[in-house]
């Protein structure tokens, strides 16, 4: 896995970010198996709310694009910031049901980088499969 290449793609996705508001940019690219690449930023909005979230944009696109959680490869999340940036519960919460639980999550800020899957990240999740009794 070419670690340095995903992050580097993610901070290029960064670059494309709509930060009026929090002026902290997030990047995120996903690749598929078949080696199709999806990538996000986070995008804001004066309704809170409705801001979106890199991880979120980027596993989003893979889906309408008819990709489904065993076609992704990897995640990779970025920011320049102190440590590595990690998802928020509500992107924890959508990856845990779009993601294989083992599938590589790398993140990472410009000096150092994590190697985690979301079955770490969100211990417990709840899935689709505990609606049914």
């Amino acid at each position: 896995m070419d670690v340095k290449k995903r992050i580097e793609r993610a901070f290029e996705a960064s670059k494309k970010a709509y930060i009026p508001y929090s002026h902290f940019a997030v990047g995120a690219t996903i690749e598929m198996k078949d080696g199709t690449w999806f990538d996000g930023c986070n995008i804001e909005n004066a309704a809170y709310g409705s801001t979106m979230c890199a991880e979120r944009n980027a596993i989003y696109q893979a889906y309408c694009h008819g990709y489904r959680k065993e076609d992704i490869a990897t995640l990779t999340i970025v920011a320049y910031g102190k440590e590595v940036v990690t998802p928020c519960g509500a992107c924890r919460q959508v990856l845990a049901e779009l993601m294989l639980p083992e599938t590589p999550i790398i993140l990472a800020n410009p000096t150092k980088h994590l190697i985690t899957n979301i079955k770490a990240l969100l211990p417990g999740a709840f899935l689709e499969e505990d609606l049914h009794v």
